[in-house]
């Protein structure tokens, strides 16, 4: 009896140890998630103009395959924005994957000290060098593309052109006379939306193809303190172009009431033509207007050498100390995927071309986005200041305002954001400063 009852045992004993074994495996303990294991919870981060139905369509899909739920924050945009980020980064209190600029605005957050290096993980191979520039500080890489490239230039209403005889300008004088011809007919020519003061900057930023095309060593002299907007007469021309629309009466009433989801719904209804601003805003024309709206880059002085001026998309990044690493891991592979980068195009459409090897525009693309592939065919095209500086002060946007408003000058605004910029340049160590 005592011999059957420690065969019993034994046996018993046998089988919960195989039972552990098979459990263990299945790696459905391993909490890593992933490839069906159990589930796991991300908080992803996200800017006011990020949160669409490509993002979300992919967060499905990354819940779907892989068992990874994603909780999703959203944040203003701007100034409010990004003080918003550094203070969660700076107290512990970041999510796990954050939406972010990159350029000069990235590399401002110190990123060695909050996120993650992915140089040496394999989907990183699948990013487009132009991008990884952007990312990339000290030699490692942190983030993946969350969209294609953009535009910063003129959204306008190609149906009034139209119906005012207009051509779409390749010089500055042309601009301001078809301006003159639009305030005459009782339309606003252009749009100033300053309730989201981060619009303010885009007739200074979209203007950087003019200054490189005429002095392309501005960028690495004005980093090393070798030249400043306000001494440099083709660099200046920025804020002076935003002074002379204002002096001319070009832009709407009620500037500072105006927002960004106005601006949009102005020009495309036809109430306004123009809108300096970022080819971002083009998934937000109503499906109605969308047709009518195209896009052309800032001009400058010569007709034969009429640029678009192109902004990087924004990176993911993942926090330095987050617990689901491998989870993480897992969700940025599949963003760049022709899976997912079809999923998201196919639910948001593109606002300009990859950054992704491989990945091809739908044929369906907006309007817009092909005139502004003409651009990018011909060679017509330079990165916007961000991308080839570390410099980018702070106050750019409200200092524009300013302009807008006729409450400074174009020469005293350029000085102060030359001294909004030292103060920057001090604090990230550069030389020469």
């Amino acid at each position: 009896m005592m011999n059957a009852m420690k065969k019993l045992f034994c046996l018993i004993f046998i089988l919960m140890i195989f039972s552990l074994v098979a459990c263990n495996s299945d790696g459905s303990t391993s909490g890593d998630g992933g490839d069906g294991n159990e589930e796991v919870t991300l908080t992803l981060l996200l800017t006011s103009t990020q949160a669409n139905a490509g993002m979300e369509a992919v967060i499905e899909e990354i819940e779907n395959r892989y068992n990874i739920i994603t909780e999703v924050e959203i944040r203003p945009a701007g100034t409010e924005g990004d003080n918003l980020v550094k203070t969660r980064l700076a107290t512990g209190d970041m999510t796990d994957i954050m939406v972010y600029n990159t350029g000069a605005l990235f590399d401002a957050l110190n990123p060695e000290e909050y996120f993650a290096d992915l140089s040496d993980e394999p989907f990183m191979e699948t990013i487009e060098e132009t991008f990884l520039d952007t990312v990339t500080v000290d030699g490692k890489s942190y983030g993946i593309p969350v969209s294609t490239a953009q535009a910063g230039g003129w959204i306008y209403n190609k149906k009034v052109y139209e119906e005012l005889g207009l051509s779409v300008p390749t010089t500055w004088d042309e601009l301001m006379a078809n301006n003159q011809v639009i305030k005459d007919a009782g339309i606003v020519p252009v749009v100033a939306s300053f309730r989201d003061t981060w619009t303010s900057q885009l007739i200074l930023l979209a203007d950087y193809y003019n200054v490189h095309s005429v002095l392309p060593t501005f960028a690495d002299d004005y980093t090393h303190n070798k030249a400043k907007f306000a001494d440099t007469p083709v660099a200046l021309r920025g804020f002076e172009k935003m002074q002379e629309i204002h002096d001319a009466g070009f832009f709407n009433n009620e500037e500072t009431a105006t927002s960004y989801e106005d601006a949009i719904r102005m020009v495309g209804e036809g109430s306004a033509v123009h809108y300096p601003i970022l080819t971002q805003a083009l998934p937000a024309f109503s499906d109605d207007h969308i047709n009518d709206i195209g896009v052309f880059g800032q001009p400058g002085d010569d007709p034969d050498n009429h640029g678009l001026t192109l902004w990087m998309p924004n990176g993911v990044y993942i926090n330095k100390e987050i617990e689901n690493f491998d989870a993480a891991k897992t969700w940025f592979e599949f963003f760049v995927s022709q899976d997912g980068q079809d999923l998201y195009m196919t639910n948001f459409a593109p606002q300009g071309p990859s950054v992704v090897k491989g990945i091809e525009l739908p044929d369906d693309v907006y309007p817009a986005v092909k005139d502004m592939l003409t651009y990018v065919q011909e060679g017509r095209v330079e990165a916007a200041l961000e991308f080839h500086s570390p410099l980018k002060g702070p106050n750019l946007e409200q200092i524009l305002v300013e302009v807008g408003l006729g409450m400074t000058s174009a020469d005293d605004a350029a000085e102060n954001y030359d001294r909004d910029v030292l103060r920057q340049a001090r604090q990230l160590g550069l030389d020469g400063w």
